[in-house]
């Protein structure tokens, strides 16, 4: 299973039109759509979960492409950066 971090995403999109163009990969087992707190408009980041190979597929056909006007961008979650850590 990978976590793939998607940047780019426009105000508009949805869980359910986001899950469209990963499910044209494979199976998505999990996605977050990040959402403004005050409007509810996606924030343009999301993660989404899926097998490996499935994954690395999305990465391939959706990196750098166009989805609803906007040039987004996929690629293998690393984790957040200057995060901090529960214990």
């Amino acid at each position: 299973m990978l976590t793939l971090f998607v940047r780019g995403l426009p105000p508009t999109t949805t869980e359910t039109s986001l899950g469209q163009i990963f499910g044209a990969y494979g199976k998505v087992f999990d996605l977050k759509l990040s959402r403004d707190l005050f409007t509810g408009r996606a924030r343009g980041i999301a993660t989404v979960n899926m097998e490996g190979h499935e994954a690395r597929s999305a990465i391939v056909g959706l990196d750098g492409h166009d989805f609803e006007g906007n040039t987004i961008y996929v690629a293998i979650d690393k984790g957040r950066k200057g995060g901090h850590r529960h214990r």
